[in-house]
């Protein structure tokens, strides 16, 4: 086996897009999936928009058998899997089921199944919860019911690490495949759009509570004011390079050739956020200067002083205004664990197709941030070498380099 590993299928389920190809598409057009929250009444919310998945009918897309026992972010995930696996044209027959594995990320759990279940709980008795509330509501139960569906026995995990988890998930899974394993379908999806969950991530502090669904969400603006919350997320196959040209793999989308993760020092140490030390240890992993990246896919908070922060970070290592950046999930919101994998999908597309996609709604990006930030209308220009960045509340950092196939 070889120390490289490569990406040979996709799937996205995010706002805006259901499908790769579809969130693609929405993406160079700016459509954006954020609108007033649809799953229940929020008006007496502060705030009250989402990016919110609006096509999607579990019973058109899995079992019967699975509909009861498994909540709607793990819903998303099990077709996210079935997606990428048929793109990269993985079966339970392609290996033996130990050299296949699942790694995958959640940050919420399983919010909207299980307030359900309590409120059974608290109106009806105990005898009325079901019994699947007992892993339903866990972060590991996307790997579960993904490795039981897919018959993928082999080294598997789930990680927890807020907006950040997602990339750590695909860095793990890296590791995994360089450890022997020669398959490994990674990646990260969230939901919780019920009013616990919504009440949950509004207690953060950091949700926007504009109510123009265009300016809510508006990363590196000088009128930036927080963040909305998206659902979604996605999943990509991760394969060691000399096994899937041994299989006949359809396709290679690129290589993942760099990762690292840091975390923050304390509040108040004076030492400097990790965000800027994770991507320069992920470059150091990749073997690349910065001079060899051409696109950063950003974290993009929508918080003024992160983003700051993160405008530093890249200042710092690219020089001002010295490479194009990027934030595509201000059509989408912040996807928690999700987040991270849509934006390695767009930046795997980008090297595919060349151009890299606008950041919708900002305007105003303040001068001292230094950013070359993409607005408006995509960017065509080479990509061969993209860095995405993910933070998660409370410190953790993630960077992932990806970079176009060998020839």
């Amino acid at each position: 086996m070889s120390t490289r590993t490569v990406i040979t299928g996709i799937s996205v389920a995010a706002p805006g897009g259901l499908g790769t190809e579809q969130f693609w598409k929405s993406v160079l057009t700016g459509n954006s999936g954020i609108g007033e929250i649809a799953r229940f009444d929020a008006s007496g919310y502060p705030s009250r928009l989402a990016g919110q998945i609006l096509d999607f009918e579990a019973k058109d897309h899995l079992p019967s058998r699975l509909l009861p026992q498994t909540d709607i972010s793990t819903q998303y995930a099990l077709v996210a899997a079935d997606r990428a696996l048929a793109d990269a044209e993985v079966t339970p027959e392609t290996l033996p089921d130990y050299d296949m594995g699942v790694v995958t990320s959640n940050s919420l759990g399983g919010f909207e199944f299980t307030h359900r279940e309590f409120n059974k709980l608290w109106s009806q008795g105990p005898e009325f919860v079901s019994v699947y509330e007992s892993f339903a509501w866990f972060y590991a139960v996307n790997t579960g019911q993904i490795s039981i569906r897919n018959t993928m026995r082999g080294p598997s995990a789930a990680l927890v690490g807020e907006q950040a988890g997602g990339l750590d998930a695909v860095g793990h899974a890296r590791r995994t495949v360089r450890r022997g394993t020669k398959l490994v379908l990674s990646g990260g999806v969230d939901s919780a759009f019920d009013p616990w969950g919504w009440a949950a991530q509004l207690a953060g502090g950091m949700v926007s509570t504009v109510t123009d669904p265009a300016r809510a969400y508006l990363p590196f603006d000088a009128h930036a004011s927080g963040y909305v919350p998206g659902e979604g997320g996605a999943m990509v196959v991760v394969e060691d390079a000399d096994s899937a040209l041994e299989r006949g793999a359809p396709r290679i989308y690129g290589e993942i050739s760099g990762y690292a993760a840091t975390f923050d020092a304390k509040p108040g140490s004076g030492r400097p956020p990790g965000l800027r030390k994770a991507a320069e240890l992920a470059l150091a992993d990749a073997g690349l200067t910065p001079e060899d990246v051409d696109v950063v896919f950003a974290d993009a908070a929508g918080v003024p002083g992160l983003d700051r922060a993160e405008a530093e970070a890249i200042t710092g290592i690219f020089g001002p205004r010295g490479i194009p950046v990027t934030a595509p999930k201000a059509l989408t919101g912040r996807m928690y664990a999700g987040g991270g994998p849509a934006d390695l999908a767009a930046a795997l597309l980008s090297i595919r197709d060349g151009v890299v996609p606008g950041t919708a709604g900002t305007t105003q990006v303040p001068a001292e941030y230094g950013l070359d930030l993409v607005i408006g209308e995509p960017r065509e220009l080479p990509v061969r070498t993209a860095l995405v960045l993910a933070r998660g509340r409370w410190g953790f950092n993630s960077a992932v380099v990806v970079t176009a196939p060998r020839n």
